[in-house]
């Protein structure tokens, strides 16, 4: 992408090409399979729903990329060297072969094969494993693409970028369009959790998408593209970062309420969906026919393509950096294997084991960030960093843990229900102590004492000289 640059400045155009860009790297699987899903599910709630998963999936990964434009893209600077890489670690494999990129190929399949596939439920047996062959066979095709492109970029990815983002764009706009004056349906009522606690709910389901995470790292790689473009003093990079930011957060809100809205109206499109991605196809194919399936195949296909490379790619180079003795191609060629392989878990069962990560690292990077903007009201920023997010994580780890509990309850196997009982009875074991914090039902346990840790941190050594401090 070209940003032509003079003394530390860029034109509009250029400014808006680097906010759009921002938006590509933001705009991935996750984005297009959960709002409808949650909408579905929030029905007449969708209002308090929404906003609670626009706090976490649009105002967070806005803040974080300010924050990352503050720290000059240091904002770990103050952990310990071993805690730093091990969160960095920990957000790659989370973002990389874990969850995200895996994640890729299966939405790529849901959206961009299985509609088109007459006979989808043929297994196999892999030792005592039972695979979907379809999914089994597109997976393995789209990773083995994933790694030739990843192992070979040149130009062909970018100039699939530069089309694909307006296409995609367009076919987002009409989408909405329709949403708005053709609904399918009448919105209907709200189940589950989305009954008591929308709010709340909404913002945990905003973790899904991961954006947060990624918002950490994608605000250093445009740092880095802005330096290779002559934007080399730090302010004028902070300044193009948070513009870059708010052109990325809008587009990402507008994708959002649209496919809410979807969802809730979808009605009896959305019978039996077991996620966003199969609402999302029955819709267009029920509102543009098999025209409008075949180019939201095409696009979401390319576009969950991109992502994926993108993910393998920055991957392979972090942890080539991180242990040079592995060389970049042997780590592209071990990742786009292990994506494969997790991808064949299948899209419902993968989100459901996410789910108790993010639960456990979603309030670390959302304390980092926090602590990010208020470095400079701490007396001692470096201990400040370490307790609140040692706090963070504390309590995380229990909100991922009950998480992990219930979705344990039911597992099929004698053996496996001994251990899941086990494990559900040692968390309720714990559950007297910590249903006494608020939103502990809700699983934000970890707010609270985050929060105090915060504050805390502020009093704390007030009036302490900030030299004898940084000594």
């Amino acid at each position: 992408m070209g940003l032509p640059v003079q003394d530390n400045q860029m034109s509009i155009g250029d400014t808006l090409g680097l906010g759009f860009m921002t938006f590509a790297f933001f705009l991935g699987a996750g984005n297009l399979i959960f709002p409808p899903f949650a909408g579905m599910l929030a029905g007449d709630n969708m209002p308090l729903a929404m906003l609670g998963f626009l706090i976490t999936a649009v105002g967070l990964p806005l803040v974080g990329l300010i924050a990352v434009a503050k720290a000059q893209g240091k904002v770990m600077a103050m952990l310990p060297v071993f805690a730093a890489t091990a969160l960095a670690i920990a957000i790659y494999m989370i973002i990389g072969p874990a969850f995200a990129a895996p994640r890729t190929g299966l939405v790529a399949y849901e959206i961009g094969a299985k509609p088109f596939i007459d006979n989808t439920s043929t297994t196999m047996l892999l030792g005592s494993l039972e695979l979907n062959l379809s999914q089994l066979i597109y997976t393995l095709c789209f990773f083995t693409i994933t790694m030739l492109l990843a192992l070979f970029p040149g130009k062909l990815l970018d100039s699939v970028g530069k089309v694909l983002t307006p296409i995609l764009l367009l076919l987002l706009v009409g989408l909405a369009a329709s949403v708005l004056f053709l609904p399918a349906s009448d919105v209907g009522q709200a189940v589950g959790d989305y009954q008591q606690h929308p709010l709340t709910k909404g913002i945990l389901e905003g973790y899904n998408t991961m954006d947060t995470l990624a918002s950490l790292m994608f605000g250093m790689l445009i740092i880095d593209i802005l330096r290779k473009k002559g934007i080399e003093q730090p302010s004028a990079q902070t300044k193009y970062l948070i513009r870059a930011a708010f052109i990325a957060a809008a587009g990402l809100a507008f994708v959002y309420v649209s496919l809410f809205f979807l969802g809730a109206t979808a009605g009896d499109i959305a019978a039996g969906a077991k996620n966003g991605g199969e609402i999302l196809t029955n819709y267009v194919t029920h509102e543009f026919g098999s025209l409008g399936s075949v180019l939201l195949s095409s696009v979401v296909t390319l576009a969950c393509l991109t992502t994926a490379v993108g993910l393998v790619s920055a991957c392979s180079e972090f942890f080539n950096e991180l242990l040079p003795k592995l060389s970049y191609r042997f780590l592209v060629v071990l990742l786009s294997v292990i994506c494969a392989v997790v991808a064949n878990v299948g899209l419902t069962q993968l989100i459901a084991i996410s789910i108790p990560v993010l639960m456990t690292i979603y309030p670390v990077a959302i304390a980092l960030v926090a602590v990010t903007f208020l470095t400079d009201y701490f007396a001692n920023p470096q201990f400040a960093h370490r307790v609140t997010l040692s706090v963070a994580l504390f309590f995380g780890i229990f909100d991922g843990l009950k998480v992990a509990a219930s979705s344990l309850i039911g597992a099929d196997g004698q053996g496996i229900n001994a251990l899941a009982q086990g494990f559900i009875d040692l968390v309720n074991g714990m559950a007297p102590a910590l249903s006494m914090l608020p939103l502990y039902d809700e699983g934000m346990a970890w707010l609270l004492p985050t929060l105090i840790a915060i504050v805390l941190c502020l009093v704390f050594g007030r009036g302490r000289s900030k030299t004898l401090t940084a000594a």
